[in-house]
């Protein structure tokens, strides 16, 4: 049986976020044949330019998110909210991963989409503008594994995530349902 690949992107750069410390929780709760990664590097991608996109001449940094994103089954963005919307960060790593359009990295791919923040509205703005993104870039976005934490200031002050049973089952709920949606897409 061969194993499952699902890559995660994460929006917050800070080393010590809340969204990184929700994404390492997630990893922890991979199943049984399925590795998940946490992508390093958005902060290193030139913001998206045709000028720069020239087959076989992309940026180095651009070119190995495409590849990353091409070898995974499956993708987890993870994202926080900046001034009600998605992170600069993810919203060109969804640029890059999604040309050449039509036939992008992103194409078909399962994705799921964690959003969370300080406020009680939970990212579901930034939420809904990475589904927008990802669906216009020909992603399969997973509705029924959405998850939206709220008020994560509080909630994870002096816990991570993975130490909060209740975040870490919906965590594994969230990487159950894209893992079984990766299989899927990747036996098809």
């Amino acid at each position: 049986m061969s194993q499952t690949r699902l890559l995660v992107l994460v929006g917050s750069l800070r080393a010590a976020s809340i969204n990184r410390r929700l994404a390492e929780a997630a990893v922890q709760t991979a199943p049984e044949g399925v590795d998940i990664t946490i992508y390093e590097g958005l902060g290193d991608i030139p913001f998206y330019n045709e000028d720069l996109d020239v087959p076989g001449e992309a940026p180095a940094a651009a070119q190995a998110l495409r590849d990353a994103v091409g070898q995974a089954d499956g993708l987890l963005l993870v994202t926080p909210e900046y001034n009600g919307t998605l992170p600069a960060v993810l919203k060109n790593a969804i640029d890059w991963a999604s040309r050449p359009y039509g036939v992008g990295a992103l194409k078909g791919r399962p994705v799921a989409v964690i959003s969370a923040s300080i406020s009680s509205n939970a990212a579901k703005w930034s939420h809904g503008d990475a589904v927008k993104a990802l669906g216009v870039a020909g992603a399969e976005v997973l509705g029924d594994a959405s998850l939206n934490f709220g008020g994560i200031g509080q909630r994870f002050a002096e816990t991570h995530p993975a130490d909060d049973a209740e975040a870490l089952t919906q965590l594994a709920g969230t990487v159950h349902l894209l893992a079984e949606a990766a299989k899927a897409h990747a036996n098809a």
